[in-house]
């Protein structure tokens, strides 16, 4: 499943980029980025708070198929103009980081 289709299938909102890199079914929630460049798995989906331009860094280091915003967080200006510029999918949901894990696992056919 893209990017984009997850957000379709979820209700999330399309925050940066196309959505059209596929999400292999790993998901990785964590916001200290430090543990996230050494653990989240590529082509997964990388749940975090962290809309700044250093998650961008970490999701292009780390090759993080999709990064997914939750608890309403927003995207930097900054972090979109370089996640646009990098090809990086950023989405958001109100949901807490949890229920957002949960409903992509779902939609994934990994829960």
């Amino acid at each position: 499943m893209t990017g984009k289709e997850l957000a379709a299938a979820c209700g999330f909102e399309l925050a940066c980029g196309e959505g059209d890199r596929e999400i292999d079914g790993k998901i990785y929630c964590c916001d200290l980025l430090s543990i996230v460049m050494g653990r989240a798995p590529a082509d997964g989906l990388w749940v975090t708070v962290m809309g700044n331009l250093n998650s961008i860094a970490v999701a292009v280091l780390t090759d993080t198929a999709c990064i997914l915003l939750a608890e309403g967080m927003a995207l930097d200006e900054d972090a979109r103009a370089r996640g646009s510029q990098q090809e990086v999918t950023v989405l958001r949901t109100p949901l807490p980081v949890y229920e957002a894990a949960r409903t992509a696992a779902k939609a994934l056919g990994v829960d």
